[in-house]
């Protein structure tokens, strides 16, 4: 029985919910602790069995509907916290105390269980109810050999498009992160944004920019910049800048997990290679990161915020902006389950 019309948004994004999306890091997930994620709207328990598994169930008893992710861990199963239905790794009900030692009366009915993937330090949960895992999740560029890596998660109130776009948006740096990221210099920077079948890629022609004092730091002599910025389907950036002969080099990959329409939560992913800097590197940048993302998430919950109170989309673009469309387009295609327009590429001047 339905308390409502309105569809969850695992049932209302077209292709958008066959993908991977992260439900929380591998730490997260505790043998003797459930833990609650949500995506895409859907409510999901995730706990780690007897062999050190992550298991995913649909955060619902089959009884009376409480949240299993409120109960508790006891012999390898998942005990609900309203009256005690245990359930296993599969989903099976494997005990109910008020029948007693009469296991025939157990309903054979299951929890719905989740496809689970632990890679790169995050625990991945296939959304395609339907539908079996494409592929792997995305490759996280979580590096050995000389590279330092760690994840930040952080929570904004606004939805998965926008966020992308502002994680490859190089514009706003010279507002939201003036004197952080990058200061104004009035210059002209030229770039290839091309759109694929699942990706937009933006190559930017500017060897001698820089990332504020930040440059001064990681790359004190000077050496040329490549700076390309990509957009993966359905939730993934990745942004590179690589110095010199990528002797150095300083990534941010950021996958975003949709938990209602204009709530998501942010994995990013930082790695950096810096030679002899990263010894000092390690105690500044993750605070030097955390200043940064918490700029963005300011000004993305008020663009959120702005969304909501005019209840439409109403966006005027101008020519630094095709990236941002073909982002749009892609996730729209998936919306409506429609074939992606052929690939294109496009060449971009703007100033910062």
């Amino acid at each position: 029985m339905k308390l409502s019309e309105k569809k969850l948004m695992v049932d209302d994004c077209g292709t958008l919910k066959n993908y991977w999306y992260v439900a929380a890091r591998v730490n997260d997930i505790k043998t003797n602790k459930p833990f609650k994620s949500v995506i895409l709207e859907l409510p999901i328990v995730l706990w780690r069995d007897g062999h050190g598994n992550a298991t995913a169930l649909l955060d619902r008893c089959n009884h009376r509907n409480a949240p299993l992710s409120e109960g508790k861990i006891n012999n390898n199963c998942l005990v609900c916290p309203y009256h005690g239905w245990a359930y296993n790794a599969a989903g099976s009900c494997v005990t109910i105390p008020s029948e007693g030692p009469h296991t025939e009366r157990i309903p054979t009915k299951k929890v719905e269980s989740f496809t689970v993937k632990e890679m790169y330090g995050l625990v991945w949960v296939w959304m395609g109810r339907d539908v079996e895992p494409d592929g792997e999740p995305f490759k996280m560029p979580y590096y050995s050999n000389g590279w330092i890596n760690y994840y930040m998660v952080t929570d904004f109130k606004n939805g998965v498009t926008d966020l992308v776009e502002n994680f490859m948006d190089v514009p706003h740096t010279i507002y939201v992160h003036k004197g952080w990221f990058r200061d104004r210099k009035q210059i002209s920077i030229k770039a290839e944004v091309e759109r694929t079948e699942n990706s937009v890629l933006v190559t930017y022609d500017q060897p001698a920019d820089s990332i504020g004092f930040f440059s001064k730091l990681i790359n004190p002599k000077g050496l040329p910049l490549k700076h390309t910025d990509n957009f993966y389907m359905p939730n993934v950036t990745r942004v590179d800048y690589l110095y010199g002969s990528e002797e150095k080099a300083f990534i941010i990959t950021s996958t975003c997990t949709p938990i209602k329409a204009f709530e998501t939560r942010v994995y990013t992913l930082i790695s950096y290679r810096l030679g002899w800097m990263n010894f000092f590197a390690r105690w500044f940048m993750p605070w030097y990161t955390k200043k940064v993302i918490m700029q963005d998430v300011w000004i993305m919950n008020h663009q959120g915020k702005n969304l909501q109170a005019f209840n439409e989309i109403n966006y005027q673009s101008s020519q630094v902006d095709y990236m941002h469309l073909y982002i749009e387009s892609l996730r729209d295609a998936a919306m409506k389950e429609e074939r992606v327009r052929a690939p294109i590429k496009k060449q971009i001047e703007f100033w910062v």
